[in-house]
């Protein structure tokens, strides 16, 4: 360790003042110095440098768990410790994630469905069951507000929209888009949402009746009940938003998408999934047997 500490410093000060300083022998030194370096530490530094590709193409969001998988699933046969260890030895840190704020408006007159979902985060198939939900991103042209859907069963964002405004028209939007995208099947499907009046305005349910979609809502002020949706938009603020000024609406909306698109859907993998992407649990699930035999 004295040794290393002299290496780092000697750019600073003489070797002969750091050795007496730290009691060794420069001799020592200079020995240690030529010092073939051990296999394992070749190893360490060789794990690092792929560590540090890894880090940067996962958008520098992945902690040691996530990067454990990823040098598994390139062949890698290393512990998680170890590679907690030479992250922390090389600057390697996840991102962390904000606090953020509600943006729900309860205090309305409009009905609202029985919390139907109870919690039950699970469902054994594509299209069971969508949740739907509201954030903000702060520009320096102001607000844009994002609506998404996320299928439970693969945490898949299927339907997304932004704006300027919170009203209808983006959880309209974004429900839509998922529509389109899916084409679930009339009766098979439960939508859960907070109780936001958008989400219980007449227009809203219309369209989920029209599709036979069943309705569920969280219980009031319960952000807890809906905590997919809310376990989304942090990933997300971690992950892309509060790493960036944005200086306008257009640009953190593209930035938004291309994420949403290229790296949550596609490959970013998801503790709940097993460390798979949501395309690639859903793309598992399609090429079972007794799936394509259906």
């Amino acid at each position: 360790m004295r040794f290393a500490f002299i290496e780092a410093e000697k750019a600073c000060y003489p070797v002969r003042v750091l050795c007496r300083v730290l009691q060794v022998a420069s001799s020592g030194y200079y020995a240690w110095r030529k010092r073939p370096e051990s296999k394992h530490a070749r190893e360490d530094e060789a794990l690092a440098a792929t560590l540090k590709v890894l880090h940067r193409a996962n958008r520098e969001a992945y902690g040691s768990p996530r990067l454990h998988q990823e040098m598994k699933a390139r062949g890698f046969a290393v512990s998680r410790k170890r590679i907690a260890r030479l992250m922390q030895k090389n600057g390697l840190l996840a991102a962390r994630p904000k606090r953020f704020r509600r943006t729900t408006d309860s205090s309305h007159g409009r009905p609202v469905a029985e919390n139907t979902l109870n919690r039950h985060f699970h469902a054994e198939e594509p299209n069971q069951v969508w949740v739907t939900d509201i954030t903000y991103i702060w520009t320096w042209e102001g607000w844009l507000y994002l609506a998404v859907v996320i299928d439970l069963f693969s945490r898949r964002v299927v339907g997304w929209s932004m704006a300027k405004h919170m009203r209808l028209e983006l959880a309209l939007d974004a429900l839509k888009m998922a529509l389109g995208e899916r084409g679930p099947e009339a009766g098979s499907l439960l939508h859960h949402s907070d109780r936001g009046s958008q989400y219980a305005s007449k227009l809203y349910r219309d369209a989920l009746n029209q599709r036979g979609i069943a309705c569920s809502m969280s219980r009031k002020g319960n952000c807890w009940d809906n905590a997919v949706a809310e376990s989304f938009f942090a990933t997300l603020k971690k992950e892309l938003i509060d790493r960036d000024s944005w200086p306008s609406r257009r640009e953190a909306s593209s930035a938004i998408t291309e994420y949403i698109t290229l790296f949550y859907n596609a490959k970013r993998r998801h503790s709940y999934l097993g460390f798979l992407s949501p395309m690639e649990y859903e793309n598992s699930f399609t090429t079972q047997p007794e799936k394509k035999a259906a």
